[in-house]
């Protein structure tokens, strides 16, 4: 099986959200800092088609996971 890498515009553009480097940051610095022990999905500004998608693809431990974990990171 091949792997994918993904960049950070390819999961906002998967999301469905701007995905130019000021698209980016604004989501980002609008939606941070998450609480601690908030799961990313969880998150109150995800629509539910979303919050399913980053659910699932942490489960799986699919190719997105990677970069759902960065930004995950990025929003706590």
């Amino acid at each position: 099986m091949e792997n994918s890498f993904h960049h950070f515009c390819d999961l906002f553009a998967q999301l469905g959200l701007p995905s130019d480097e000021a698209g980016i940051r604004g989501f980002i610095s609008s939606h941070r800092p998450l609480p601690a022990d908030m799961r990313l999905a969880d998150a109150p500004f995800w629509s539910p088609a979303q919050a399913a998608l980053l659910r699932e693809q942490v489960r799986q431990d699919a190719d997105w996971a990677e970069v759902i974990d960065q930004l995950n990171a990025a929003l706590h």
